[in-house]
């Protein structure tokens, strides 16, 4: 697997870095570091050799950080860029036909924080990659599996193969959660409907829907990772509409803003 971990050296970037070799374990893993040097136009104060300073502090400081982690079974790579952060982070995912983007996030509220601006949400905005989010503040010293949330809706059927391969790769647990806010009929055939596409599709496949009714989204997500704080959860989103969810706060945003666990955007 090919991952790339974007560092600025910050405790949430380290963070992700060393979560991410957690997740490896005994896998072979290719680890690209990418440390950005974000431009900033002003011609008086960023004089060329103060940018070259920059570049080779960075390179200086990957090579260290490099060998403080080569006890691992990770074979790893490093770059320093140039530009803006979430555009040639995307580009160089892109380039090296990463299988994953690994970043930290920071702030008092979780992931909400990260989806009002920050880098993280630009990189998911740009990237065709899969993006996993890490928040500094979380307990993500174990992880046991992945929950994948579903919508039950037209765009996540290509997802839940990969996502599945993924949840193997790391030797964890794989669940199906429904948060059903509706209590019609049509709301409980769409529950038995995922039940049994499952069931069929992947028949290897052990976990069964769990679903958690609920009427405020947010607080039936509290509720499951009160007992569930050793999971990933997983969303799946068009990369086309990604960012129109994002400012309509819709129903799969308002779950990744109740929730201090790793975020894995399918993209």
């Amino acid at each position: 697997m090919k991952i790339l971990i974007p560092i600025d050296f910050s405790d949430n970037s380290i963070k992700a870095l060393e979560y991410a070799i957690g997740l490896a374990g005994p896998k072979k893993y290719s680890i690209t570091l990418v440390h950005v040097v974000e431009m900033v136009y002003d011609f008086a104060a960023q004089t060329a050799v103060a940018i070259d300073g920059m570049h080779q502090d960075a390179r200086e400081s990957l090579i260290k950080l490099i060998h403080k982690y080569d006890h691992t079974n990770i074979d790893f790579h490093s770059k320093t860029l140039e530009g803006t952060p979430s555009i040639l982070l995307a580009k160089q995912a892109e380039e090296e036909d990463a299988d994953l983007i690994i970043m930290g996030t920071h702030g008092v509220s979780g992931i909400k924080k990260v989806m009002l601006g920050s880098t993280a949400v630009e990189v998911v905005k740009e990237s065709t990659k899969p993006v996993l989010l890490v928040p500094v503040e979380g307990n993500i010293t174990y992880t046991s599996k992945i929950t994948l949330a579903l919508e039950i809706a037209n765009h996540e059927e290509p997802f839940i193969e990969r996502v599945i391969k993924i949840a193997e790769f790391w030797d964890l647990d794989l669940e199906i959660l429904h948060l059903q806010n509706k209590f019609d009929f049509k709301e409980k055939l769409s529950v038995l409907g995922l039940q049994a596409f499952l069931k069929q599709k992947f028949p290897k496949l052990i976990s069964e829907v769990i679903t958690i009714p609920t009427v405020e989204i947010g607080k039936g997500l509290d509720a499951y990772f009160e007992d569930n704080e050793d999971a990933i959860l997983t969303m799946c989103h068009h990369h086309q509409t990604f960012w129109q969810q994002i400012t309509s706060k819709s129903r799969s945003l308002e779950m990744a803003y109740h929730t201090k666990v790793p975020l894995l955007i399918m993209l």
